[in-house]
């Protein structure tokens, strides 16, 4: 084991950036010493939970004051109050405790976050790109997005990543089973997959429906399942019966009209389903013609077009599968992502050496 103090800051539990943390932390245990810091989130169900989940951002960001110092900081952030929060810990840890930062962002709409209009914005922006050491994005589109606004140089790509060998593939080549798994908002595009699966049931298909996940449009899955015998509405799921399910799966849907790098899409791909989603993100450059297919976002027409495209071409799917299965354990494994991450750190460690 290395002889490093690796701190990672971020809000963990539910969510993208906290499972990303959790398995960031169970990969690279072993390797160097690793410890975390939770920095918390609003919660706006009610004024009462928006008091208290502020006065624990506050006592988290205190209590941050009184840590031993690490070696190396790496910052988790998403777009507006979460980039605000890390903001804190990104200057903090860099000229107070004066040890090399990562900044490794995340969500689905950083590239209009980083487009505002506000001047102050702009300015708390800067000084916190400027103080990170290092930024890590997930993709090239990324990249090149946030080259706009501050040094290239600092900019690393490294995508998110899954565990393949948690995933076993078990669709049984009958039926085409869709499935989607996705909090259900409007961002998820939940509404056009609803319109689509009507679309698909005029057309007198032969496929059935398993939806996961809730949210305040769960009324427009819970309908498709009152509607129609194929569809399934299972609301929320354990990270267990996900895996069931995506197993279970041959395609995958993910409608979303904006989304970073969805490890959703990526653990689908991992369980060897085909993938239909949108042009958004970094999901173009993940799923070409011979992962799945891609729409515009809000398109509810071109949805159940792909959709019906797949479902008459099991072969094809089937091929979809495979592939996607394979490039999850090559291109988007944990183990590759783990090698790219200590390269990071050994990077800014050293260059602070030198300094």
């Amino acid at each position: 084991m290395r002889d490093t103090e690796l701190l990672i800051v971020g809000r963990q539990g539910p969510g993208g950036i906290g499972q990303y943390i959790s398995e960031q932390r169970r990969h690279l245990a072993g390797r160097l010493h690793v410890s975390a810091h939770k920095s918390g989130a609003f919660d706006t169900e009610g004024v009462g939970a928006f008091v208290r989940s502020l006065l624990v951002i506050l006592w988290n960001m205190l209590s941050y004051t009184v840590r031993s110092r690490p070696d190396i900081v790496h910052v988790h952030s998403s777009h507006r109050f979460s980039f605000y929060r890390a903001g804190y810990y990104v200057l903090f840890s860099k000229y107070v405790w004066r040890c090399p930062v990562v900044f490794h962002v995340h969500g689905s709409s950083f590239d209009v976050f980083v487009s505002t209009e506000s001047r102050l914005v702009r300015w708390f922006q800067s000084i916190v790109f400027g103080a990170a050491d290092e930024i890590v994005v997930l993709s090239e589109y990324w990249k090149e997005t946030l080259s706009k606004h501050t040094d290239p140089e600092k900019l690393t790509v490294i995508p998110n990543a899954v565990d393949a060998a948690d995933y076993t593939p078990s669709f049984d080549g009958d039926v085409p089973h869709i499935v989607t798994v996705s909090n259900q908002l409007p961002r998820k595009g939940v509404v056009e997959f609803a319109e689509a699966v009507d679309e698909l049931t005029d057309r007198n298909l032969d496929f059935r429906v398993t939806i996961a996940g809730k949210g305040p449009l769960s009324n427009h899955s819970e309908r498709l399942a009152t509607t129609y015998d194929n569809v399934e509405y299972l609301g929320y799921i354990s990270e267990e019966k996900k895996h069931e399910l995506l197993g279970a799966g041959s395609i995958f849907v993910l409608p979303s009209h904006a989304e970073g790098l969805p490890i959703a899409m990526l653990e689908a791909m991992a369980a060897g389903n085909a993938i239909v989603s949108t042009t958004v993100g970094a999901i173009p450059e993940v799923i070409d013609d011979e992962r799945g297919l891609l729409v515009e976002p809000g398109d509810a027409d071109g949805l159940a077009d792909a959709l019906a495209e797949l479902v008459a071409d099991p072969e094809r799917v089937a091929a979809m599968g495979e592939a996607n299965r394979q490039a999850a354990s090559d291109e988007y494994a944990w183990e590759t992502v783990t090698e790219e991450l200590l390269a990071t750190y050994d990077r800014n460690l050293a260059a602070k050496a030198l300094r």
